[in-house]
C-alpha cells in the first residue's frame, strides 16, 4: 500500500470526541498494513483520570484478534493531518508483539520512512552485565 493510502485511512478514522467530563477519544488514529496486506486501525482514549491507550495500541489490538502480529508499515496522525511518531511505550508494544517488528516501516512527518529499528535502538529486555 501507497504511503499516502494508510496516511489518509488513519486521517479518515479520526473522530474527536468528549466522554462526559472523565475524557476524551479519537483525537489520534493510527492505521497499519501487515505482513498479509491486511490493514488495521484504531483510534487512541484520555481519560483525566490518566488512564488511556494510544492508538498505535488500539489498532494492534485489533490486527492481534485476527492473529496477526507481523507488522510491514504504521502511521499515527492527529487531527489536523499531524504525523506523530509511537511514543517509547508504543515502539516496545510493537518490538515485543514479534521480534521482526523491528523492520516495521513507521511514517513519520512528510511520510518519511524510518525502520522501528532506528526509533528503538534498545529495547526493554536488552540489558548488559556489569562487570566487576
Amino acid at each position: 500500500m501507497e504511503n499516502r493510502e494508510l496516511f489518509n485511512i488513519a486521517l479518515k478514522t479520526i473522530n474527536h470526541k468528549f466522554i462526559e467530563d472523565y475524557g476524551e477519544f479519537g483525537q489520534v488514529a493510527c492505521a497499519l498494513e501487515t505482513e498479509s496486506g491486511k490493514i488495521y486501525s484504531g483510534i487512541n482514549l484520555d481519560l483525566s483520570c490518566s488512564l488511556g491507550m494510544c492508538a498505535e495500541q488500539a489498532t494492534i489490538l485489533e490486527m492481534l484478534k485476527s492473529g496477526e502480529t507481523k507488522i510491514k508499515k504504521l502511521i499515527a496522525v492527529h487531527e489536523g493531518g499531524i504525523i506523530y511518531p509511537p511514543c517509547g511505550r508504543c515502539r516496545e508494544f510493537i518490538y515485543q508483539i514479534n521480534k521482526e517488528n523491528l523492520n516495521t516501516i513507521i511514517l513519520l512527518e512528510g511520510l518519511k520512512e524510518v525502520k522501528l529499528s532506528e526509533l528503538l535502538p534498545s529495547t526493554w529486555m536488552e540489558y548488559r552485565k556489569i562487570e566487576d
